[in-house]
């Protein structure tokens, strides 16, 4: 599986990141982050819709559990869609909810603490660990399809600290 890892220094190099990714997207995208409370997950993600153009505000879905966005990839629209699980009590409640009809090849799903809903997810292209190192972070970014490979082989992040 491909990796690649990256020293973020601070939230402007977390932003950076997320900068970078939302150039390497591509519709069915599914990309699973991961990491503690307060890890940047949803400052990563807040900076990759900046970034693949949405203008507006980007709430963290923490109550939501989903929150929907369009973004435009290639001059299409794409359907973007940021998930926060960590207010789920049990994988049956995604099903429920009906989430699995979001993962299509026409939208990208970003989701945080996808490990509450574990046993229904499909598999991730892309999983991202965050972990608090020093007075930074690591970002380790591993892919597990084609679709991942592709999002890491197009990924040119650059520190801005």
């Amino acid at each position: 599986m491909p990796q690649k890892t990256y020293y973020l220094d601070d939230e402007t190099d977390t932003r950076a990141l997320g900068e970078s990714l939302a150039r390497a997207l591509s519709g069915g995208l599914r990309i699973y982050l991961h990491g503690n409370l307060g890890t940047g997950k949803t400052t990563l993600t807040r900076a990759m819709l900046k970034a693949a153009g949405h203008a507006g505000k980007v709430k963290s879905p923490t109550y939501t559990l989903v929150e929907p966005y369009v973004i435009e990839l290639n001059g299409h629209p794409v359907d973007f869609f940021h998930f926060d699980l960590y207010r789920m009590g049990s994988a049956e409640e995604f099903l429920e909810a009906g989430f699995r009809e979001y993962f299509n090849e026409n939208s990208i799903c970003i989701i945080e603490w996808a490990e509450k809903a574990d046993t229904e997810l499909p598999p991730p292209d892309l999983a991202i660990s965050l972990e608090v190192k020093g007075d930074g972070r690591t970002a380790s970014l591993t892919a597990s399809s084609d679709k991942g490979r592709h999002c890491l082989e197009n990924l040119h992040y650059t520190s801005h600290s």
